[in-house]
C-alpha cells in the first residue's frame, strides 16, 4: 500500500501513484464514473453546509468527510439491497449511494419539521426506513455491537444480508470495538467493519493512539480477516469491499477493513486543526480522492474536462435545490419539539422532618 506512515514528512521527489487496477472485481468505467459523481455530490453538499454554518444559517456541530469520500462511496457502492449499513458522521457519500437525497439531508441539517427526526437533531443521526440505513450513535464504537446484532439477525432470518459499519481510528480504542469484533469473529457473523483511519483522533495522532503498525493487524487477534488499503484510491477500496462482502456471504466471517485516508478539515468546523503539520496536509492534499479518480477516468476516456465540469455543475444545482427547498420548510412548533424526546426526571431530595 503506497501511503506514508502517520505524520511522516513527504519523501524527496514523492509522486502520487496511479490508482490500482483492482484484482478481484475491477469496476468498469460507468461504475467509476458513478462513484465519482457521488463523491463530488458529497463534497459539494458539505462545502455548502460549511458556508451556511459560517453564515449562522446552520447551528450545532458541523462534521465533514472531506478526504474520506473514496472510503464512504466505494464501500457503499457494491452493497446489495438486503445489506444493512451503519454510517458515521463522515460518511455522507454512503448515504447518497444508499438512497438519501440532498433534500433529505438538508432538511435534517436545517432542523425542519419535515426532517426524519422532526427538526430535533442535526444531520448526524440520519437513518432511512426501507433503505437499510441505521442512524449513527454518537458514542463512537457503540454502533459495532449493534451491527453485530444486525448481522446475527440476518443469519437467523436466512438472508444473504451483510451488516457494514464504520469507525474512526480513535474509536478503535473503545471497549465496544473489541468486544463486538471478538463476538463477530467467534460467531463468524456476516459483518464488515470499516476503519476510517484519517490519521487523527481529534488532535491525537496515530502514533499516540496505538502501537501496532496497522489497525488491520488487530484482526489476527480476533481470528478474522483484516486488510489495509489506500483510502484515497476508490478502486482499491471498492476491490477490498467486494472481497469482504463475498467472504461474509460465503460464511467466511467478518472482515476488519482499514482505509488509510486523511481528514482534510478539522474534527468539526470549530476546529482549526493547527496541530496538524503543514507538510502532512500538503502530502494528503496531493492525494485528494476525487482528483485521483477524475484523472484516472480521464486517462481511460471515461470523463473528459467538459464532462467533469458538467458533473460538478449538476452537483451544485442539486445542492442549490436542496437549500432552497429545505429553507422554505417550517421549523417544528413548540409542542412538536417536545414530542418523542427522552427526558430524565429525578425528584428533588428534601431533608426529613425532625420532631
Amino acid at each position: 500500500m503506497s501511503v506514508q506512515p502517520s505524520a511522516a514528512p513527504p519523501a524527496p521527489g514523492d509522486t502520487v501513484p496511479p490508482l490500482g487496477a483492482g484484482v478481484h472485481a475491477p469496476p468498469d468505467v460507468p461504475t467509476l464514473a458513478g462513484m465519482w459523481r457521488a463523491m463530488v455530490l458529497a463534497r459539494t453538499f458539505e462545502d455548502r453546509v460549511v458556508a451556511l454554518y459560517r453564515q449562522n444559517r446552520v447551528t450545532g456541530g458541523v462534521y465533514t468527510g472531506t478526504g474520506n469520500e473514496a472510503t464512504s462511496v466505494a464501500t457503499a457502492w457494491p452493497l446489495a439491497p438486503e445489506d444493512v449499513i451503519l454510517p458515521l458522521h463522515r460518511d455522507l457519500g454512503a448515504h447518497f449511494v444508499r438512497g438519501h437525497t440532498p433534500r433529505d439531508v438538508m432538511a435534517q441539517v436545517l432542523k425542519r419539521a419535515a426532517a426524519q427526526t422532526g427538526g430535533k437533531d442535526t444531520g448526524l443521526h440520519l437513518g432511512k426506513p426501507g433503505s437499510n440505513i441505521v442512524g449513527m450513535i454518537s458514542h463512537l464504537g457503540h454502533m459495532i455491537p449493534v451491527a453485530a446484532g444486525v448481522a446475527l439477525a440476518e443469519r437467523y432470518r436466512g438472508t444473504r444480508g451483510v451488516a457494514v459499519t464504520y469507525i474512526g481510528d480513535g474509536g478503535t480504542s473503545t471497549g465496544d470495538f473489541h468486544e463486538a469484533l471478538n463476538f463477530a469473529a467467534v460467531a463468524r457473523l456476516p459483518l464488515v467493519c470499516v476503519v476510517e483511519n484519517n490519521q487523527w483522533a481529534y488532535s491525537t495522532p496515530n502514533q499516540l493512539e496505538f502501537a501496532c503498525a496497522r489497525l488491520s493487524d488487530r484482526a489476527a487477534g480476533y481470528g478474522m480477516a483484516g486488510e489495509t488499503v489506500d483510502g484515497t484510491d476508490a478502486i482499491q477500496v471498492y476491490d477490498a469491499m467486494v472481497r469482504a462482502l463475498d467472504r461474509a456471504r460465503g460464511g467466511g466471517g467478518p472482515t476488519l477493513l482499514e482505509s488509510v485516508t486523511f481528514r482534510m478539515r478539522g474534527h468539526a468546523e470549530h476546529d482549526d486543526m493547527k496541530y496538524v503539520p503543514p507538510e502532512m496536509v500538503a502530502y494528503w492534499a496531493a492525494r485528494d480522492p476525487i482528483d485521483r479518480l477524475e484523472r484516472h477516468l480521464d486517462a481511460m476516456g471515461g470523463l473528459d474536462a467538459d464532462e467533469a465540469a458538467r458533473g460538478r455543475a449538476d452537483a451544485a444545482a442539486a445542492v442549490d435545490d436542496a437549500v432552497t427547498w429545505a429553507e422554505a420548510l417550517p421549523a417544528p412548533r413548540g409542542p412538536e419539539a417536545e414530542e418523542g424526546v427522552f427526558a430524565y426526571w429525578e425528584p428533588r431530595w428534601t431533608a426529613p422532618r425532625r420532631g
